[in-house]
């Protein structure tokens, strides 16, 4: 069974840092598009970063350029969401995606990621 799995949430104060992991499992993710997205309460899920698996290149969302970091370590099939000066508007559900479609772009929309985490709670308290 192919899974990913986020883990590293939790609540922080505003300002502080976190940093999430999403594993894979059953299979390789190494050359898949891998990414982000979040959903505040009451809101619609939005992009928040994402690294293309053939060539490397790293997209952020308006929202958390400057602030946050994607990474992945394809020896541990793991990406990784390194967030620095957090704002309680940074509160959410952040969900991990994958893909391995060639032709995928920065614009894909959740749903149609192949793969899709459930999720690990961010709270951001002022």
């Amino acid at each position: 069974q192919v899974q990913l799995v986020e883990s590293g949430g939790g609540l922080v104060q505003a300002g502080d840092s976190l940093r999430l992991s999403c594993a894979g499992s059953g299979r390789t993710f190494g050359s898949y598009n891998m990414g982000w997205f979040r959903q505040a309460p009451g809101k619609e899920r939005e992009f928040a970063a994402a690294i293309s698996g053939s060539t490397g290149t790293i997209y952020y969302g308006d929202s958390v350029k400057g602030r946050f970091a994607i990474s992945r370590n394809n020896a541990k099939n793991t990406v990784y969401l390194q967030m620095n000066s957090l704002k309680p508007e940074d509160t959410g559900v952040y969900y991990c995606v994958a893909d391995p479609t060639f032709g995928w772009t920065r614009s894909q929309p959740f749903a149609l990621y192949d793969y899709r985490g459930q999720g690990v709670q961010v709270t951001v308290s002022s």
